[in-house]
């Protein structure tokens, strides 16, 4: 009887302490995002949050890597007709959603088609595609009308919104409803049943994931799932985040304060690190289709308003960190020009409020304050739009309200809105064919939803065009007419910075912020 108690003692006593070490080896990376996750369909809606979430679950035909190369990701081999017209991609082997289910052609072909009706330069696609099938279980077919010479890089866009691939049930979904079943083939799978909007959401490394043997570069290569648990932990206040990464109850700190930089470089603990080398331009996100932005003359006057100096400089005040840029496209875009451009002039501005019959109604801004950037450019936008002469109704919130809100086409007055502030990664905003803010096809366009028949020929002829240089002046061309139609306007580029403790490594240099490939001690 005592030898039967001391080995049930002795058994109790290993399998709490295999318990114990096997919770102790769990490695846990808390993150603090820019903002909350409030939905999860990365199709039906551009938000950066939803974009990254999509980044965890799903996986990608082709991926971009680190130098802007678009590189096979689900693809293991491709080919391309001599006459450019038919394309042949087949799957890697051992693809496998989350739910176990093998990955094959028929859930590319639902993906692709759903992700063609909301994209912009998915639609451009679906617009010279004659055939998009299945040929076998492992190979995709794509048939165009006309050759066209942005397959890949629709393919592997990097940004809002994805071309994610996801099981064909789901892809079936139309493409105005939201999905809400986040099952994917990505590296982490969802923790649905942690997820708390407006607190915290949970993923897991996913066991059976079989990553690309390429070393990981940018958003392409070996996706390797190095932590067991990824929280995003939502916490709206900065100086609350900064005490959290300071105490360690959190490793990643996205889109650090600058008044809080000089602080975190004096921590031993912590390191600080523009989050890309394609940085972010902030743009001024006019509803074209409600007053008082429907009248093109008040959209003029705030070309004359935006001081993007004086704006990037309310924020930041590292020259290091903004750059004033006078174009549509960013400073590093090879389609760069600053044809046309106007430079700030405070009472022009006014005079062409006082000439454009302006009756008074508010402009209701759409004002997110928990995200640095876009809390301080609106403020700056509220005191310069009441200096020129509009009244403004400032409605302060959080980011994934404000998701919610710009969808809206009613009048401000019931629950639409007039203007928001944003900050599209740069790139979104680098051509005229994926470029976010461009887009000018009315209802399919971004939110403000701007209609102009000439930019978007203009962008059909630069999508068809394979000379670069003839590109290039298609693209001066379209700067020019945006100019007069101003569908936004550009308020400054910024390079956003990310706090992080000596314990993370392996955060990879990618447009996007992706969490595979870290380890933390």
């Amino acid at each position: 009887m005592r030898w039967t108690r001391k080995l049930a003692l002795a058994v109790c006593s290993a399998a709490l302490f295999a318990a114990a070490n096997a919770a102790q080896a769990e490695t846990v990376l808390r993150v603090r995002p820019f903002g909350d996750l409030k939905q999860i369909d990365p199709v039906i809606t551009s938000d950066y949050m939803v974009r990254n979430h999509g980044y965890m679950v799903y996986d990608t035909l082709f991926a971009l890597d680190e130098n802007l190369n678009v590189k096979p990701q689900m693809v293991d081999t491709f080919t391309v007709s001599d006459d450019k017209l038919t394309y042949r991609f087949v799957l890697r082997d051992k693809l496998a959603f989350h739910d176990g289910k093998a990955v094959n052609s028929a859930d590319v072909v639902a993906s692709l088609n759903r992700w063609m009706e909301r994209d912009g330069l998915g639609q451009q696609l679906k617009a010279v595609t004659a055939q998009l099938e299945a040929a076998d279980a492992k190979t995709v077919v794509l048939r165009l009308k006309q050759p066209w010479g942005l397959v890949f890089d629709a393919l592997g866009k990097p940004s809002s919104n994805v071309p994610f691939i996801m099981p064909a049930s789901i892809a079936a979904t139309p493409a105005n409803t939201a999905i809400t079943d986040p099952t994917g083939s990505g590296p982490f799978v969802m923790k649905r049943d942690e997820w708390v909007p407006g607190s915290k959401v949970v993923y897991v490394k996913n066991p059976n994931y079989v990553p690309r043997a390429d070393a990981a570069s940018g958003l392409a290569g070996a996706k390797l799932a190095k932590v067991d648990r990824v929280e995003w932990r939502y916490i709206p206040d900065a100086q609350a985040a900064i005490n959290a990464l300071r105490a360690g109850e959190i490793d990643i700190l996205e889109e650090v304060p600058p008044d809080f930089l000089p602080a975190l470089k004096n921590d031993a603990n912590i390191r600080t690190r523009a989050q890309d080398s394609l940085g972010m331009q902030m743009v001024f996100r006019m509803n074209t289709i409600q007053p008082p932005f429907d009248n093109p003359k008040i959209r003029q006057a705030i070309r004359y308003m935006i001081d993007q100096e004086a704006f990037a400089r309310a924020f930041v005040n590292d020259p290091a960190l903004y750059k004033d840029c006078p174009s549509f496209f960013m400073c590093s875009s090879p389609y760069f020009t600053d044809a046309g451009w106007v430079k700030p002039d405070i009472r022009k501005a006014k005079q062409l409020i006082a000439e454009s019959g302006y009756d008074g109604t508010p402009v209701v801004i759409l004002h997110a304050t928990e995200s640095g950037p876009t809390n301080t450019f609106s403020l700056v936008a509220a005191q310069l739009m009441r200096e020129i002469g509009l009244k403004v109704d400032a409605q302060a919130m959080d980011w994934g309200t404000l998701v919610g809100r710009r969808a809206s086409k009613e009048p401000a007055g019931k629950g639409g809105w007039s203007l928001f502030m944003s900050g599209p990664t740069g790139a979104d905003m680098m051509d005229p064919a994926g470029h976010l803010g461009l887009r000018s096809n009315c209802d399919r366009a971004w939110f403000g939803w701007p209609c102009d028949e000439e930019i978007e020929k203009l962008r059909t002829a630069f999508s068809n065009e394979p000379d670069h240089a003839k590109k290039v002046e298609i693209a001066k061309r379209i700067q020019l007419r945006a100019v007069e139609t101003v569908p936004y306007w550009p308020a400054a580029q910024l390079h956003l910075v990310r706090g992080v403790r000596t314990s993370v490594d392996g955060i990879l240099n990618a447009a996007i912020p992706v969490y595979w490939n870290i380890t933390k001690k």
